[in-house]
């Protein structure tokens, strides 16, 4: 085991382990959208940049998902700095975000809400402009609705999607502010994968992908 020290708390930790992984099983929550507790720091996405820390002897704060813990590191993980930049990250987050809590089935249970009560900001984006995507909603999958602006491309249902299937179903797809999850053109076969499997329904933090009540034939 391994010992370290995050927020003046000696904690424990597996060796090999992410300093994410650690303070999180210590109780010590960190901000995260993309990582899965099956991560490996080197199979981290750090694609949200919502775990950020400060750790003694970086220059910079980093992304805790990517790093390993060593013996007597020091942690510090809601500085002024590490809370500005989390701010910051989630605000850019909700510049392409709709936010219609009422309407979504993660109303409650969703990720970006959380993250924003515990940081104790409202969910605008201001200083950033609100830029959302078209359409709305993407029905071309057999039996699964995707809406591009409600997703934060945390990658959560590409990665279990991948590990679920041989042949995976969802891949990011486009570039840039376009990006989306894709390979909506499913055969019947791969359709009836989805309708057993439900892991990127339940995997997906704010209700990006919603099963269809009338499938299509």
């Amino acid at each position: 085991m391994i010992t370290l020290t995050a927020d003046n708390r000696t904690i424990q930790a597996r060796e090999g382990s992410s300093v994410l992984s650690a303070c999180l099983s210590a109780g010590i929550y960190i901000p995260h959208l993309c990582w899965l507790e099956a991560d490996a720091p080197a199979d981290a996405p750090a694609a949200c940049r919502l775990c950020l820390v400060e750790i003694e002897g970086f220059r910079e704060p980093v992304a805790a998902c990517v790093v390993t813990v060593e013996n007597g590191m020091t942690v510090h993980t809601g500085t002024e700095t590490v809370r500005r930049l989390q701010k910051t990250a989630l605000k850019l987050l909700l510049s392409v975000h709709r936010v219609d809590c009422k309407h979504c089935p993660a109303n409650k249970a969703c990720a970006l809400q959380n993250i924003a009560k515990f940081l104790g900001t409202g969910l605008g984006c201001k200083p950033f402009e609100r830029v959302l995507k078209e359409p709305d909603v993407d029905s071309r999958h057999p039996v699964l609705d995707y809406y591009p602006n409600r997703c934060v491309l945390c990658g959560i249902c590409v990665r279990v999607c991948r590990q679920r299937h041989q042949r995976p179903l969802l891949s990011f797809a486009r570039r840039g502010f376009e990006t989306v999850v894709g390979c909506f053109d499913a055969d019947p076969v791969a359709a009836a994968d989805c309708m057993s499997c439900r892991a990127c329904l339940e995997s997906c933090p704010t209700g990006a992908l919603v099963q269809r009540t009338v499938v299509k034939g």
